[in-house]
């Protein structure tokens, strides 16, 4: 039971922690403002992203993009937080990785599902490399995929039970 409530609070917590990113955001920064917090390396701005990761997808009509975008995501992260809510015998670690990755996953369908878009404002430069522009939900996403991804190495058997 206390498994339970704590999967649900990481949840939660990274859906809040998105959330109150990007309204602080959107009620601070312009869009497309280009502010430089540490030189040219962290950038904040505030795009607004109609489409999925690095805007694949802001292109289809209506009926694909809701399908796509936001039915099969919210299908796909239902079914993820019950079996994890199901399996009793899942390594802490591999489920505060999907707690991360559904955290991250609802962060951003609400921003498809309230606003027809997702809330992006940051961007890391150091030298040639560059990322695209994301937020918190990209950043609990990322975080829990290389969780995985990592525990994943030394025992696939378990990570596939799932």
């Amino acid at each position: 039971m206390y498994k339970k409530i704590g999967i649900l609070v990481l949840v939660l917590l990274n859906i809040g922690c998105d959330q109150l990113s990007k309204d602080i955001v959107r009620k601070n920064v312009a869009p497309m403002d280009y502010i430089q917090v540490v030189r040219e390396n962290l950038i904040l701005t505030n795009v607004e992203n109609t489409g999925a990761m690095l805007g694949f997808g802001q292109n289809l009509s209506p009926i694909p993009k809701l399908i796509f975008l936001q039915i099969l995501p919210v299908s796909v992260l239902l079914i993820l937080l019950f079996r994890v809510l199901q399996k009793s015998n899942l390594n802490k670690w591999l489920i505060i990785a999907f707690a991360f990755v559904i955290g991250g996953g609802i962060g951003n369908l609400i921003d498809r599902i309230v606003y027809g878009s997702v809330t992006d404002f940051f961007q890391i430069k150091i030298g040639i490399l560059r990322t695209g522009i994301f937020n918190m939900a990209d950043v609990s996403v990322t975080i829990g995929v290389l969780l995985i991804l990592f525990l994943s190495i030394g025992n696939k058997k378990r990570v596939l039970e799932l």
